[in-house]
């Protein structure tokens, strides 16, 4: 995205346009990896020593409330974000917990009775497995 596209952007959703937010707007745009905060920040950081973290998690829960981000709970010790805002699954490694994109959609039906009065409006599939650097790593040394 480029900097005009940003600042228009940031001016859409009512943020202020400070260097800093664009910055974690330049590190989102297009990342797959499902930063935490924590990584935004270090990676951010690097290039404004002085920002705070606050900046980073207030940014996060703007962009989130606006609907640009999409705040996700599949790591136990953090919480991770994922600016791919359109309807997709995940994969989740039981070990590392690195997450990646499943685009494909899965028709899951749930029968009225089991819905305890829900109306459903969408619905987001997480598998779980091991990643192949986890399975690597639990992979048996060979004997010389």
């Amino acid at each position: 995205m480029e900097k005009k596209e940003k600042f228009g952007k940031l001016r859409e959703l009512g943020l202020k346009l400070t260097p800093q937010r664009l910055a974690i707007l330049d590190f989102l745009d297009g990342n797959t990896s499902h930063p935490s905060a924590e990584e935004i920040y270090a990676n951010v950081s690097r290039s404004f020593p002085s920002m705070s973290f606050a900046t980073v998690y207030n940014t996060l829960d703007a962009l989130r409330e606006r609907g640009q981000i999409v705040e996700l709970n599949l790591d136990p010790a953090k919480k991770r974000f994922d600016p791919n805002t359109k309807p997709h699954h995940h994969l989740v490694c039981a070990s590392c917990y690195k997450i990646v994109d499943v685009m494909r959609d899965y028709r899951v039906r749930i029968p009225p009775e089991e819905r305890s009065g829900f109306r459903l409006q969408g619905k987001q599939i997480t598998f779980i497995g091991t990643c192949p650097e986890c399975q690597a790593a639990e992979a048996p040394a060979e004997a010389p």
